[in-house]
């Protein structure tokens, strides 16, 4: 059964689960941060993702992601580096009071740390988003109920030099294929949102280092 994730409730309870590594992590450096953006998208609780655009220099062309980015030396912490990155990739002005907390840091690549932050954002009408079309060529929210469904979770085993190395999750059969670093971060949200119903099948999923 899929939790109440939306609730006063639920928001408490997961603000309470976050508060010790937020008061930790989020004034400490980082490359990036992003925004996990809980939706409700007409009345269904769904996480929201972009595509990023195919015109960005970089690895990461044409992926699917949060709204985020890299920390500007002017952010006071890596939340307002999330809200400002969301605001000028989408137009979504998200105070700073709706967001519920810090998840772990996550590696992206050696000694670059990118700091996931989970906010409520309410009701969401995705017609009303302004993209910025340097940095985003779609937007889509998926429901947490389909993401929980197993028939729609896979895994990526990564081998390297004939050997196996690691292996990250997939989420697949929405309008994109989720994988990699966003990936990752969905299962860690998931876990918390829907404990108990969201069985990972790996412990303690974390991007290789190097």
């Amino acid at each position: 059964m899929l939790p109440d994730c939306l609730s006063a409730e639920g928001e408490r309870r997961c603000r309470r689960l976050l508060a010790g590594a937020t008061a930790r992590l989020r004034a400490r450096p980082a490359a990036a941060a992003v925004l996990v953006p809980l939706c409700s998208v007409r009345g269904v609780p769904a996480l929201l993702y972009t595509l990023r655009s195919s015109r960005l220099a970089g690895r990461h062309k044409g992926d699917v992601s949060f709204p985020g980015g890299k920390c500007d030396p002017t952010d006071r912490d890596v939340v307002q580096t999330a809200l400002r990155e969301t605001r000028e990739e989408l137009g979504l002005v998200v105070p700073e009071e709706h967001v519920w907390g810090v998840l772990r840091p996550l590696q992206d690549q050696p000694k670059a740390s990118v700091v996931p932050v989970l906010a409520g954002v309410g009701p969401l009408d995705l017609q009303s988003l302004r993209p910025n079309p340097e940095e985003v060529d779609e937007v889509f929210a998926l429901p947490l109920a389909h993401l929980l469904q197993a028939q729609n979770q896979g895994y990526t085993h990564f081998c390297h030099g004939g050997h196996f190395r690691y292996t990250l999750p997939v989420f697949l059969h929405g309008p994109h294929r989720i994988w990699g670093l966003t990936a990752v971060i969905t299962e860690l949200a998931l876990q918390l949102l829907a404990p108990g119903t969201y069985q990972p099948r790996l412990a303690g999923p974390e991007l290789p280092k190097g």
